[in-house]
């Protein structure tokens, strides 16, 4: 009798347990990849592993970049159930911090900073106004690449790290047949931040964008005539007054005809079909500036990142979604698939392609907002391409990109 009542309850157990398991928790997950991406790919296989071992649903909805920057902020006003979404870490954090949970505390109860990467998750802060409310992956850091191939042929053994320095490597790749720096439209505007960085900080950049500073502040002619001088030289493609991204960078970067082009470490992964796997990607700081308020140190660097709606019913279970795709062997998986840099610091091995990236990485404090704050005037940014792009073509003096710039401030 005792056996007979023992597997009675036994059954019981089972079906309580199968049917908690069947009753799982559905969690709503809006990312910025497609679903053919590797990022996506990757993700899809975590969130499946999670699902398994739990008996929870997760409901991944891959929106890619158009679709959340557009849709998520009028899903959540509408209280579309949304528990999880991913970004970059301005966006959620500037954009969409009402919608934001703390995750202080659950962070603490999971341990979690203990093989995170610190200065990211003290950016994460820094963007939170103080608080923890959101978590990095797929950090990033945006400076100089180039082709190695092109440095050893024009003879510049050490990555420049002055001003005087990057000309000269300019000069050297010039004389060895080909362009020294490219650009595309999507990215010419972070050269000019970067610059006007190096002297005024980049809160010192965005005060200028916003308030229309242009001939008020000093450096902005200095900077102007650095470019100028690079257009007279033909250090800038010949192309870049009006290359529409990717062009230049799938063709003169990708195929092996310019030298340098400022931008970010998933460039590698965006052109590797046409640059195969052979070649040999180099990165360096952007040059230091005599009496420059930022060095080295700074740069505009971070990371996708994760948040949790506030009023999500189910936070506890979308952060372990977090955990599994940051931590281990899908952080890994992440980084090998989309050649990135992994998020969990015991993945101690970053792929080839981004080797010449860490001790970069390693070296910066400072973190600068995107482009260093130059776009951060909306109604300014497309005037300022269009100067810049005339600057940079020589069809323009310094000096009347200063005056351009100012006169169109003003009537703004």
């Amino acid at each position: 009798m005792k056996k007979i009542v023992s597997l009675m309850l036994a059954a019981v157990l089972v079906l309580s347990i199968g049917a908690t398991l069947a009753e799982g928790k559905t969690i709503v997950y809006w990312s910025m990849w497609e679903s053919t991406e590797p990022q996506g790919q990757v993700i899809q296989k975590a969130v499946d592993a999670y699902a398994a071992e739990t008996g929870n649903k997760v409901d991944v909805q891959f929106k890619g970049r158009t679709g959340i920057r557009e849709g998520l902020q009028p899903a959540l006003d509408a209280g579309t159930a949304i528990d999880l979404f991913d970004e970059d870490i301005d966006r959620v954090n500037r954009l969409w911090a009402n919608y934001l949970l703390n995750l202080e505390d659950l962070a603490k109860e999971t341990g979690y900073e203990e093989t995170a990467i610190a200065g990211l998750m003290g950016s994460c802060r820094e963007a939170g106004g103080g608080e923890l409310k959101s978590i990095p992956y797929q950090p990033n850091v945006f400076n100089v690449f180039y082709n190695q191939d092109i440095f050893d042929e024009a003879g510049i053994t050490e990555p420049p790290k002055t001003w005087d320095e990057f000309l000269d490597a300019c000069e050297k790749i010039k004389a060895a047949g080909y362009i020294p720096l490219t650009s595309d439209d999507a990215y010419i505007l972070c050269n000019l931040g970067y610059h006007l960085a190096r002297y005024l900080g980049s809160e010192g950049v965005s005060k200028v964008v916003k308030e229309g500073l242009w001939a008020e502040e000093p450096a902005v002619l200095k900077t102007a005539q650095a470019f100028e001088e690079m257009a007279t030289k033909g250090y800038f493609s010949p192309t870049i007054g009006s290359s529409v991204w990717p062009t230049n960078q799938n063709g003169e970067m990708a195929l092996g005809l310019a030298g340098m082009y400022l931008n970010g470490s998933w460039l590698p992964n965006e052109v590797k079909a046409m640059t195969g796997p052979d070649f040999r990607w180099g990165c360096f700081a952007y040059p230091e500036l005599e009496g420059g308020k930022d060095g080295a140190e700074a740069s505009n660097y971070g990371a996708q990142v994760f948040g949790i709606n506030k009023n999500s019913e189910v936070a506890k279970e979308a952060f372990d979604i977090i955990i599994k795709i940051t931590k281990g062997e899908y952080d890994k998986m992440l980084s090998e698939e989309s050649v990135g840099i992994p998020s969990d610091t015991t993945n101690t091995e970053w792929p080839t392609m981004l080797a010449s990236v860490k001790p970069v990485m390693d070296g910066l404090s400072t973190r600068w907002t995107w482009a260093a704050g130059i776009e951060d005037n909306a109604d300014m940014t497309p005037i300022i391409k269009q100067e810049l792009q005339k600057l940079c073509a020589g069809e323009i003096t310094a000096q009347q990109f200063v005056d351009n710039l100012e006169a169109k401030s003003a009537s703004n």
